[in-house]
């Protein structure tokens, strides 16, 4: 029997609002199985699958779908022809139009039938519903529970079903309620009469209520959608640039989340479905991206953060006194040979990363009262950079599993092979990525402005950290001769320059940690033609032995990857060769229908990577970097 497998996610249809989600095929419809494969359709109320099931008939059969739509926040829009119904035809039709709409905790759907026969049509809507209960673990390996077996017949219009944690109420105004032959599925039915040319609108929902949760709805107000994307593309005269902004707010919206402990503090998850959660290192990228058009957003990012900032060494949980965190979950999330506690601390970069967006958006216009509620967590954070971060004394921030069942990489490119050397080698840890020590300068510097202007002592004292830390960067990271020098990927255990060519080189620029050839080679060498696709920046130079164009990490392209490298040449004094990689997401924006997944293929055509979660919130913020940076362009013209 073959091994259960990811579900791929790259032709589903999701709709998103915090800490709801529902998935499901082009045609609206959810099963746990297709094709032979498990899926990862259902509506998942935080990390659980509250439905597994949905089917509709009309007039005995299955209505054939004609078309999907978005419909603005968290509404999807399925359109079919209910050819089984007698008289009917191509051109004289009765039209079915589902509208999904999800809000936090809340599936509701509307069938309005639309009648162009020329008689009278009475038949039957008939709606089948199953759900498993399957944590999301479970689903991402391919995975699923028993089906929930509904113990008694539906009395009136409503059915309660759940576990000790999660509930849920259906509630189908008008429907008759019934049980499949084996009780693991509810039937709603609807007798309806549609006279010719006429409507009929059928109305059900369902209401989850979740009292373990560690994820909430957020509260205040999200991202003002229509204000923002006209503020940030008006007078652009690209017309691809404004739609796809819009999708991608609609998104971040959806993806707008907080802890139960502090409802008003929100968040962006990380992305849907396997990361529907708080990730450090992903919500402050998403966070930093949106200053130009949102600072608000930060303020709860970096409150949330803060309040879960480590206090004491663990190594089972990978926390030190002063770390950011990098995930947090309902309990153990444990896939393949890795189990990971419900807060986890395995990164080495959410820390300097926090300390980045709290400069910036204190420079951006975070309140001053704000940021001041903040400067405890900045000193533990600083002071983790020069204590911690560089655990063994040779001024680079490097990681390394000591748990043992940890994440092995605790960059970015967090899977297992992601670090490896020119020729494919696979580096030993621990590590010391270019990337990181990029944000630790930054994070450095920031932080010692921010405590000087608040009167905090220790400013100094990280400004000469930062100071070495540059000199220590350019002796022992540089490889080549002469113009072609560019930054390895990471030292290793041994402190060997793990020698590929990657797209981590481009995060550094803008940091500070180069100087300003240094920052001409890196622009030159990042937008050369072995990186950019043509559709963004592989993760990996395709002249790499490790190189594969669906690689995970050594390969293919991550619109945020590209974005951060947008931002970093604009930053840095290199808007024009930005130009090309713009342009890259512009094109894919269209390729994928205005919302950006996780990554796709490297090879230059728009190939998704099957398993890419979508919508991604630093995809998203990708529009929000490209959008800046032709705004920019265009005032310079």
């Amino acid at each position: 029997m073959p091994q259960p497998s990811q579900p791929l996610l790259h032709d589903l249809v999701t709709v998103c609002a915090a800490p709801t989600q529902v998935l499901s095929a082009r045609d609206g419809g959810i099963t746990i199985e297709q094709d032979g494969r498990s899926t990862a359709h259902g509506l998942f109320h935080a990390d659980l699958r509250v439905l597994s099931g949905w089917r509709v008939e009309v007039g005995g059969a299955a209505p054939a779908h004609l078309a999907t739509e978005f419909a603005g926040a968290g509404e999807a829009r399925f359109t079919y022809l209910a050819d089984a119904v007698a008289g009917g035809g191509v051109d004289r039709l009765l039209r079915v139009d589902l509208s999904r709409s999800v809000t936090p905790g809340l599936l509701r759907e509307t069938l309005r039938l639309t009648s162009e026969l020329d008689h009278e049509a009475a038949t039957e809507v008939r709606l089948e519903l199953a759900s498993d209960l399957t944590p999301m673990e479970a689903i991402k390996t391919g995975r699923y529970g028993t089906p929930v077996t509904f113990d008694d017949e539906p009395a009136g219009r409503t059915v309660d079903f759940g576990n000790d944690e999660v509930s849920a109420h259906l509630d189908a105004p008008g429907a008759g309620l019934t049980r499949t032959a084996d009780a693991t599925g509810l039937v709603l039915t609807w007798p309806v009469t549609i006279p010719a040319g006429g409507t009929v609108e059928l109305d059900w929902r369902l209401t989850v209520t979740d009292s373990g949760a560690v994820v909430v709805p957020a509260g205040g107000a999200g991202l003002a959608v229509d204000s923002l994307t006209e503020r940030a593309t008006g007078g652009t005269p690209d017309p691809r640039l404004a739609p796809w902004l819009r999708q991608s707010l609609h998104d971040l919206n959806g993806l707008r989340m907080a802890t139960a402990a502090d409802p008003d503090d929100a968040f962006f998850a990380a992305g849907s479905p396997w990361y529907f959660t708080l990730f450090g290192r992903d919500s402050l990228w998403t966070s930093r991206m949106l200053l130009p058009v949102d600072v608000a957003q930060a303020g709860g990012t970096l409150r949330t953060l803060g309040r879960l900032a480590g206090t004491e060494v663990d190594v089972a949980t990978a926390s030190e006194p002063g770390k950011i965190m990098h995930e947090l979950r309902r309990g153990t999330y444990a896939f393949n040979e890795t189990s990971l506690p419900p807060l986890y601390y395995g990164t080495i970069d959410a820390t300097p990363l926090w300390v980045c967006l709290l400069h910036d958006a204190w420079r951006a216009g975070l309140g001053e009262a704000e940021v001041a509620t903040l400067l405890p967590v900045l000193e533990g954070a600083l002071d983790w950079l020069v204590t911690y971060g560089d655990a063994d004394g040779d001024g680079f921030l490097e990681y390394v599993d000591a748990s043992g069942h940890g994440l092995a990489n605790q960059g970015w490119k967090d899977s297992g092979d992601s670090v490896r050397f020119a020729d494919g080698r696979i580096a030993e840890g621990p590590v010391a990525l270019c990337e990181v020590q990029g944000y630790a300068y930054e994070a450095a510097i920031g932080g010692a402005a921010l405590l000087k202007a608040y009167g905090r002592p220790g400013a100094e004292r990280y400004r000469r950290w930062a100071a070495d830390l540059a000199a220590k960067f350019r002796a022992a990271f540089w490889c080549g001769e002469g113009e072609n020098r560019f930054p390895a990927l990471a030292l290793d255990g041994d402190k060997q320059r793990v020698d590929s060519v990657t797209s981590n080189i481009g995060h550094l620029l803008g940091t500070g940690l180069l100087d300003a050839d240094e920052e001409r080679l890196v622009a030159r060498r990042v937008v050369a033609a072995d990186l950019d696709s043509g559709l963004g920046l592989r993760t990996m130079s395709d002249t790499a032995g490790g190189y594969s164009p669906l690689s995970y990490h050594c390969g293919t392209v991550w619109p945020h990857d590209t974005a951060i490298v947008i931002a970093g040449l604009d930053r840095s004094g290199h808007a024009d060769l930005a130009d090309g990689l713009a342009e890259g997401l512009l094109r894919a924006s269209l390729a994928f229908d205005r919302r950006l997944p996780e990554l796709w293929s490297g090879e230059g055509r728009p190939v998704p990577y099957p398993a890419a979660c979508r919508p991604q919130a630093w995809s998203a913020a990708a529009a929000v970097v490209v959008a800046e940076h032709v705004r920019k362009r265009s005032d310079r013209s």
